[in-house]
């Protein structure tokens, strides 16, 4: 099949999310993905002048490999994987699992060896390369999004390539006004939070990094996060889906951890010394997403959503966490999903979802969309 929509995602990859140059080599990462996708982004890579080097891979097969890991085996992989990683200046992953529950039985001592041993990786990636990461539209994914599988196909592919460069304009005010930011609160049904921001920093998410994309974070002073927050979206992590997550705070440090699947939601929590301390916040501004499907890459940028993340930090808005662990959890705050509010320093920036300060308007989805 030659689809032009295709030609179209693969030139935004390349081009623009990934800026490829003559001489550079990127890493293609591809998961379940049709061979047409594949040969579209050796294409454009070759037509950049760059080197593409390919990775194709199975999420059955990645089951398998980690349902019988052990150390020497997870050290050997992150060995070829990091030396790997360190020969290209860029990376794109695209993944199509079929199944977003694949992993679910696998052993929770062999997820957390797996992720913990290779870690590395992933930092080097995800701080020494220009990268961005995507999903593959699947019938499993229209079906979460209460959707035909022809209706989903053609959502993803105007939302993956919508006008990315509006929305990085439109999004300016937001992140000076979130880097120069002390004291955020945050406000919802059963949700009462607040935390400093101060000197963290922000970064704007504009169809760079991920795919689709729109969000602006930063990450809280490690030990200021206090009160409680209530997730109203579903997520899956781990192979695991989580419904109703509770995390009550105390300088910095989840407490307590309630929710549907408790056991192995504290069972993650407690992967190591990090996990329990947030590595991010964020604000979600995509008009095209409306409604969570339990794909992060999709809900974390819902229109009037923020997320709250345990775990890592990433290192250009550091607050010092480290942990094997990033899991953004996400809050919707339009009426239909309960309301809720966001202040900076005692000013009201969102209500219901919706930007009230007249510079950050242009965030709204009336007026974000095309046209």
């Amino acid at each position: 099949m030659n689809d032009s929509r295709f030609h179209k995602l693969a030139d935004l990859l390349i081009n623009y999310s990934c800026s490829l140059q003559k001489g550079e080599r990127i890493l293609l990462d591809l998961i379940d993905v049709p061979d047409e996708m594949g040969v579209a982004l050796i294409r454009a890579a070759r037509a950049a002048g760059a080197v593409p080097i390919v990775e194709v891979r199975h999420s059955r097969i990645n089951r398998e490999i980690q349902r019988g890991t052990d150390e020497e085996h997870a050290k050997t992989v992150r060995d070829i994987e990091l030396a790997r990683m360190k020969k290209v200046q860029s990376y794109i992953a695209i993944r199509g699992a079929h199944n977003a529950s694949e992993s679910s039985d696998v052993p929770g001592d062999r997820l957390q060896l797996y992720a913990k041993t290779l870690r590395p990786v992933l930092d080097w990636r995800v701080n020494k390369t220009k990268w961005c990461v995507l999903r593959w539209p699947t019938p499993s994914m229209a079906q979460a999004a209460n959707m035909s599988t022809e209706a989903f196909e053609d959502f993803y592919f105007d939302v993956c390539t919508m006008d990315y460069q509006k929305m990085a304009k439109a999004m300016e005010p937001l992140v000076k006004r979130m880097a120069a930011a002390d004291k955020v609160m945050l406000v919802a049904p059963n949700t009462e939070l607040t935390f400093s921001i101060k000197g963290i920093g922000s970064r704007p998410c504009e169809g760079i990094r991920n795919i689709p994309d729109g969000e602006v974070f930063s990450c809280p002073v490690k030990d200021s996060v206090n009160g409680v927050i209530t997730f109203n979206t579903p997520t899956i992590y781990a192979g695991t889906k989580f419904e109703g997550i509770r995390l009550e705070f105390m300088n910095g440090k989840v407490v307590k951890a309630t929710g549907s699947n408790e056991k192995k939601l504290n069972e993650i929590l407690d992967t190591d010394a990090g996990s329990r301390y947030i590595g991010e916040f964020s604000l979600g501004f995509n008009p095209y997403i409306l409604n969570p499907m339990c794909d992060i890459l999709f809900d974390e940028k819902i229109a009037g959503s923020l997320h709250f993340t345990p775990g890592q930090a990433y290192e250009d808005c550091d607050n010092g966490n480290r942990s094997a662990v990033h899991w953004d959890m996400v809050l919707i705050q339009r009426p239909e999903w309960g309301g809720g509010e966001v202040w900076f320093d005692g000013e009201l920036i969102r209500k219901d979802g919706k930007f009230l300060p007249k510079d950050l308007q242009p965030l709204n989805p009336e007026k974000l969309k095309r046209g």
